[in-house]
């Protein structure tokens, strides 16, 4: 696994790469070597948040979390991670290497996974818009996320609001 650690309003000593590259590669298990990870440290006021995204054939994997110590929101970064790869392991199985779950047995064990159902089914028509205008009715009607015909590129994108308090937009990226 490819691993590259990035800080943001700080540096990162090697004692905390070398702590990164422990850690991941508890998760190293379930991927080739074709698999990406991503490690972002950021220090706020208080807080050190410590997000890990991890890239798999296609498969993106992420957690964030915060903590008085960066090496700790580390640590519970990779255990998120681990229990989203357990509890979506028959679905993600079959895109990850072979025998990846074979004999892991331990903390991280979950039950078995719920069937998704798709309770409401809703049709959007869809109309040119920028992003300030897409913000601006996801406001008004008081939705999380809003999804629209971006009037700049074209395309279907979704603008949503982060944990953070700002603005996120989501555009597709076709392969």
């Amino acid at each position: 696994m490819k691993i590259t650690t990035i800080g943001r309003k700080c540096t990162l000593r090697d004692s905390f790469k070398e702590h990164a590259e422990k850690k991941l590669a508890k998760i190293d298990r379930f991927f080739g070597d074709n698999a990406e990870a991503k490690v972002t440290a950021t220090v706020e006021k208080n807080v050190q948040i410590v997000e890990v995204t991890v890239l798999n054939g296609g498969m993106v994997f992420r957690s964030q979390e915060r903590a008085d110590n960066m090496n700790d929101a580390l640590d519970l970064c990779v255990d998120s991670l681990i229990r989203q790869i357990r509890k979506n392991k028959t679905r993600i199985e079959k895109k990850l290497r072979d025998g990846a779950f074979d004999g892991y047995i331990g903390e991280y064990a979950v039950d078995e996974e719920p069937e998704y159902e798709v309770v409401r089914t809703k049709t959007v028509s869809l109309r040119p818009e920028t992003v300030d205008e897409a913000i601006l009715k996801m406001n008004l009607v008081g939705h999380r996320f809003y999804m629209f015909l971006n009037a700049e590129t074209g395309n279907v994108s979704v603008v949503y609001v982060r944990n953070d308090g700002g603005y996120g937009l989501l555009e597709p990226e076709i392969d």
